[in-house]
């Protein structure tokens, strides 16, 4: 019943930006820490950053920082990945994760998304 859904992935140049966003439903969404992850072909899946409930509160995987704001808009049920100054190591599947603390760790996160591919080109 709970359903994520990413959108806003797509193809951009080297030092462009993107705004994905994760949109909620089948949950108190306010209730729940959120999560970015990604994972590319052959590599591990990367934390890359999560908010808390309030969304006073984040934390950023080390090869996003400065780079990448995570956000969450509690009344919409939807959170948000601003994604500035892309590399193309950037370039991975996106996944929206739920769950109930605040950690780095995948197996942690309770729902998933489908992802969001995005691709930056040099």
């Amino acid at each position: 019943q709970v359903q994520l859904v990413e959108s806003g992935g797509g193809l951009v140049q080297a030092g462009g930006s993107l705004r994905l966003s994760c949109a909620a439903s089948g949950l108190t969404f306010s209730n729940y820490i959120m999560a970015w992850f990604r994972q590319a072909p052959g590599k591990e899946r990367e934390f890359v950053a999560a908010i808390n409930r309030s969304g006073d509160s984040t934390i950023y995987g080390e090869s996003v920082k400065g780079r990448f704001t995570i956000s969450r808009d509690n009344a919409k049920k939807t959170m948000y990945l601003q994604m500035n100054s892309l590399k193309p190591e950037d370039t991975s599947v996106y996944y929206c994760a739920s769950g109930g603390t605040m950690t780095v760790r995948a197996r942690t996160y309770t729902y998933w998304g489908q992802g969001t591919q995005v691709t930056v080109s040099s």
